[in-house]
């Protein structure tokens, strides 16, 4: 299957992230971090947190940094895909292939933070986020 055809077969309405953190409940613990191109070599911003909603790993991609600004998601695996959006297409078809290719490369350091990141300290974090690889 095609990075087009994937694309195309995953998508669906993309909640604002203002959106997704309304949903969350009072006792709903995450922790999170929007990463630039300096240190995902994608340009625009890669959110990565830790667990959020009732969905499985995940990251958001957004031309700009921002609480109501459009994005899609891309599953967090061996072989990511997009599973929202509501970027304009156009944009999304530009810029998934190039997120997809960031999340491959980083998914196993990536679902470790899904899961285990609210354990760790800022230190860790830190470490964390300066070891993930660029594309």
């Amino acid at each position: 299957m095609g990075v087009e055809e994937s694309i195309a077969v995953w998508t669906d309405r993309e909640p604002t992230l203002d959106e997704e953190l309304n949903a969350l409940g009072e006792e709903d613990v995450f922790e999170m971090a929007n990463l630039g191109e300096d240190q995902t070599g994608v340009p625009g911003v890669i959110m990565i947190s830790t667990a959020m909603g009732q969905h499985g790993p995940r990251v958001k991609y957004f031309l700009k940094p921002g609480r109501h600004q459009p994005s899609f998601s891309v599953a967090v695996s061996a072989e990511p895909r997009v599973v929202a959006n509501s970027l304009p297409d156009r944009d999304m078809t530009r810029m998934a292939p190039v997120v997809i290719a960031w999340v491959a490369a980083n998914h196993v350091d990536l679902t470790r933070f899904w899961w285990d990141g609210p354990d760790w300290m800022h230190a860790e974090v830190e470490a964390f986020i300066a070891e993930l690889k660029r594309v």
